[in-house]
Order: structure tokens, then C-alpha cells, then sequence
């Protein structure tokens, strides 16, 4: 590529869609509130992070924001692109991972991110996103509503869009040391360059948008499901899967702390509380076991749940 764009549109459109979903959380959960921190980064650039803690819906609820910048690339970063070493880059995004209170109510994370680098003879930009859907007891109007909104978001772009970023999430959000799904996906892209400047933006966008949309109406339909302990102990277990993959396989949090970031706002996505237990398997024919066994890999749900 001959020259980055301007990620000022990029950056204004980011900032926005903060602040639009904090307040439709804030709004959801009708208690608690975001406590905002901004941060600066002694490399460069910096983001504010917002917090909402021990509400009525959401026993944690983080929503990023991050425009960092720097002439030195993470490991992470240089292992996959050698060519980019030495090169002036930027990096900026929305991150977020919500932990409800009710079992009955899905974990949930999304990221939508832009990434230029340049130095003399070579400049490059991509961007890169997603949204997923972890549930802990799952309803098949839930997941089939949440690929519905996924696919919408993919629709104006191209028939195979959907089915191609689908699948891309299937195999990203994977657990290998366990040989199990996270959830039951979503949309994940990376690289995202194929397209011009204005079109890729543009999807970024459109999978930005379709995030609310996808999840409030799950989150008001079992916000008020009745739970005992039963249901809290194998929440807080499956939450010990979430630091898992965390921890070992994803990219923004080695890319965060390879690249000197801000620890607490990396490290926001973990749950609050999350529990292990040596050797545990579901009973057979329980609730708990249908997660593993109808969910916890990958479908086609658009077909097998309509």
C-alpha cells in the first residue's frame, strides 16, 4: 500500500461507540454506573477504560477505548509481519467484555480495531473485530437471534461475508487444550484489508452497530430467570474457561501487555470471580451437560435452529 489513511474518522466513530453502548448498558441495568479512568501510555497515545461493577444485571461490565501509538512493534505483532520492524504504528479500538450476575444471561465480548504502521517504501493498514456469545445455559432462540444480527451485519457486504467470518470465530475462539468451543460465536475478522479504505471502515462499522442490537434483547429475556447455587457454581466454573483462553491464546491481551499497555484495562475482560475444580464433568442428561453437548462446538446455527 502506497500511504495510510487518516484514522480520524476511524477514531471519532470509536469514541461514539463508547459512549453509546455505556449508556444502553447503564440504561439495562438501571443500578450501577461506569466509574470512567483515563490513562496515558509513556510511548505514546493513551484510552480511557469504564468500569461498571456489582449491578443489578452486571456483576461486571468493561467497555475500552485505546488510541496507542509507538515506533516499536510487540513481538506478537513482528513475528507474524517481520517486514513491519522499525515501523512508526498506531493502534486504536473498542474492547469489551460484559460478566453478568444471572447464569441465565450470556457472557458476552466484542472488539472493533484499526492498525496502520509506515516507514520509508512501505505502509500498511487493516482493521479487525467481532463480536461472541458465551452462555452458560443456553436457549436456542438466543443463539439463533445472535446469528441473525451477525449475519445482518455481514449482509450488505457480500453473501459469503457471514459465513466466512463465522467460521474464522468458530476456529479463533477455541480452546485446543481442552478441544472445546468458548461459546457459540459469532463474527471474528483480522487483517481486514481486501476492500478499499471507505468500504472496510464501513463494515467495521456495521459489525460495531449490530453489537446491541444482538444482546439487549437476550439479556431482557432472561434478566429475571430464576437461580439457585447450583447455577452460580457452574457459571463461576465456565468463567475459569474464559481466563483460559484469555490468558493463552488471545491476541489483544499478548499484543497489550508485549506493547507496554495499561495492565488494568488489558486485563479488564476477566471475570470478577471464576472458580476451578479438578476432574468435574456434567451429569449426564443435565442441564449443565447440554452446554457441552448441543453447544460447545461448531454448527451451522442459522440452519439447524430456524
Amino acid at each position: 500500500m502506497d500511504a495510510s489513511p487518516d484514522p480520524a474518522p476511524v477514531i471519532a466513530y470509536l469514541r461514539e461507540l463508547q459512549n453509546g453502548i455505556c449508556a444502553a448498558l447503564e440504561k439495562i441495568d438501571g443500578q450501577a454506573r461506569f466509574q470512567r479512568d483515563r490513562w496515558e501510555r509513556t510511548e505514546g497515545g493513551g484510552g480511557e477504560s469504564r468500569v461498571l461493577s456489582n449491578g443489578a444485571v452486571f456483576e461486571q461490565a468493561g467497555v475500552n477505548f485505546s488510541l496507542v501509538t509507538g515506533s516499536v512493534l510487540p513481538v506478537s505483532a513482528t513475528a507474524q509481519r517481520p517486514q513491519l520492524a522499525g515501523a512508526q504504528w498506531l493502534a486504536t479500538g473498542v474492547s469489551l467484555v460484559l460478566h453478568p450476575l444471572n447464569p441465565f444471561v450470556p457472557t458476552t465480548h466484542a472488539n472493533v480495531r484499526f492498525f496502520s504502521a509506515s516507514k520509508p517504501g512501505d505502509c500498511t493498514w487493516w482493521f479487525g473485530g467481532g463480536f461472541d456469545l458465551t452462555p452458560y445455559y443456553p436457549f436456542d432462540e438466543d443463539v439463533l437471534h445472535w446469528h441473525r444480527m451477525a449475519e445482518q451485519a455481514c449482509a450488505p457486504f457480500g453473501a459469503q461475508v457471514y459465513q466466512h467470518h463465522k467460521q474464522w470465530c468458530d476456529r479463533y475462539f477455541f480452546l485446543k487444550h481442552r478441544n472445546e468451543s468458548r461459546g457459540v460465536g459469532g463474527l471474528f475478522f483480522d487483517d481486514l484489508n481486501h476492500w478499499d479504505f471507505d468500504r472496510c471502515f464501513a463494515y467495521q462499522q456495521s459489525v460495531g452497530d449490530h453489537f446491541l442490537p444482538a444482546y439487549l434483547p437476550i439479556v431482557e429475556r432472561r434478566r429475571g430467570l430464576s437461580f439457585g447455587e447450583r447455577e452460580r457454581q457452574f457459571q463461576l466454573y465456565r468463567r475459569g474457561r474464559y481466563v483460559e483462553f484469555n490468558l493463552l491464546y488471545d491476541r489483544g491481551t499478548a499484543f497489550g501487555l508485549q506493547s507496554g499497555g495499561r495492565t488494568e484495562s488489558i486485563l479488564m475482560s476477566m471475570p470478577p470471580l471464576a472458580r476451578w475444580e479438578y476432574g468435574w464433568q456434567p451429569q449426564p442428561g443435565s442441564p449443565e451437560a447440554r452446554l457441552y453437548t448441543d453447544f460447545l462446538r461448531p454448527r451451522d446455527w442459522l440452519k439447524e435452529l430456524a
